[in-house]
């Protein structure tokens, strides 16, 4: 199996001749080697007003209807999204604005929160509260906060999701 990214990374020093007509040739393929290096990156830009794309490319086929979308290239977006303890609770939830009609799975999510002097880690993915932790998952309209019993309180946190759109 090969790499999909065969040139990870962009040269860092190179030889010309002294012929000018080598030169060009050597510049034309150099560009291609440039864009290609730069566009196989991930773009870390994490906006919360907004989702941005996140430069990463996915190639599968969707298990649930195979023929539409076979192993095409798909982007991934992503957004972040900030809460504190007086924006979230009651209810514990965050609308997000993402139409899932037009998504076709989650990549990623993720999250931390500020308890007293300590960061915090939450679990992403469950509807079940869990004694000691604070969880979430994502619904079709919100960003969905599960407290369990006994769990740390929290001043002010963050989560990240990064979704795959659809080709």
């Amino acid at each position: 199996m090969s790499a999909i990214n065969q040139v990870a990374y962009i040269k860092t020093s190179r030889e010309f001749p002294p012929d000018v007509n080598q030169i060009a040739g050597i510049l034309t393929r150099s560009y291609v080697e440039i864009a290609n290096a730069i566009n196989t990156r991930t773009i870390g830009l994490f906006p919360s007003n907004r989702p941005a794309i996140t430069g990463n490319a996915y190639y599968f086929t969707d298990p649930a209807n195979p023929a539409s979308f076979s192993n095409q290239r798909q982007q991934s977006l992503r957004q972040v999204y900030v809460f504190s303890s007086t924006t979230t609770l009651p209810p514990a939830t965050i609308p997000h604005g993402i139409d899932f009609n037009q998504v076709s799975f989650v990549g990623a999510m993720y999250g931390q929160f500020l308890s007293v002097n300590r960061w915090c880690g939450l679990i992403p993915g469950t509807t079940v509260a869990i004694a000691g932790q604070i969880s979430f998952n994502i619904g079709s309209t919100n960003i969905n906060l599960v407290v369990g019993a006994g769990a740390p309180t929290f001043t002010k946190g963050i989560i990240v999701i990064e979704w795959i759109s659809q080709p």
